[in-house]
């Protein structure tokens, strides 16, 4: 499995699913920022993503050699790699998912994570490709607290990356404007209509709300979840998001400026 192969399959399938089945029939497929966020995708998604990944993957291998003699269960050959291969997928999948929830919680909470957060909470009209609009700091702070737990848990490299690749799916299904409605099963996974809540620019339902990537259930337990299902938000970004530049560079150093700023 190569990660970037499935990445631009999936880039083209919300393509042609947005003009089939859109959510917001009004919205202009050529929208403003779009070429910003196509950047973001080439970047963030097929060179980055995969560079960094690489490396933290590296790192936790290292961090699992120097833990095994404590740590027996984190070596191959564990009861994980034992397990069937979607077994480990179901494993892998939920684990991160749910790590990947408290990250994106501490990117809101935290005034300096929520500094290179804003890039992402700066769109105005929301699409597949605006999933990839992020700083390149979010990477390394997901990878850093992603991996070396992931594989603490022993466990096979292929359930890991197809877990990582189904994730990545979800999160453009998740910003892209498409019609799905999840019915009750949206008590389980999130989807575009309650994804959309967590843009929204009010502090209607609590400013910090449906934090989930691929599962809702975290933010029915945890209550953070908010979804008003009969309707949208009247505005998507971030009170103040006028702040934000406009061109690439900027977008790219603002967190710096920012912080000289303050």
């Amino acid at each position: 499995m190569i990660y970037w192969h499935w990445l631009l399959g999936f880039s083209l399938f919300f393509v042609v699913a947005e003009r089939l089945l859109p959510a917001r029939p009004g919205q202009r497929p050529l929208r403003k920022q779009l070429g910003n966020d196509l950047f973001y995708l080439l970047f963030n998604g097929h060179f980055y993503a995969v560079l960094v990944g690489g490396l933290s993957g590296l790192i936790a291998l290292r961090t699992r050699g120097l833990l095994s003699p404590v740590l027996p269960f984190a070596v191959d050959g564990s009861a994980l790699s034992s397990m069937p291969f979607w077994g480990q997928f179901l494993l892998y999948l939920i684990v991160s998912d749910f790590l990947q929830w408290c990250v994106h919680n501490l990117l809101h909470r935290v005034p300096f994570l929520w500094q290179f957060h804003k890039l992402h909470h700066s769109i105005h009209e929301m699409d597949w490709a605006g999933n990839f609009r992020f700083h390149w700091m979010e990477l390394i702070i997901y990878r850093s607290l992603l991996y070396v737990p992931l594989a603490l848990l022993g466990g096979d490299g292929e359930p890991l990356l197809l877990a990582a690749i189904f994730s990545t799916f979800w999160g453009q299904l998740n910003h892209a404007n498409v019609r799905l409605k999840l019915g009750p099963l949206g008590y389980l996974f999130n989807g575009p209509e309650m994804h959309l809540w967590h843009h929204d620019s009010s502090a209607e339902g609590g400013a910090s709300k449906n934090y989930g990537i691929v599962l809702s259930i975290w933010d029915w337990l945890f209550g953070t979840a908010y979804w008003p299902r009969e309707r949208a938000p009247d505005r998507i970004g971030y009170p103040g998001d006028h702040e934000l530049p406009r061109d690439l560079p900027r977008q790219l150093i603002f967190p710096v400026l920012r912080g000289r700023e303050q």
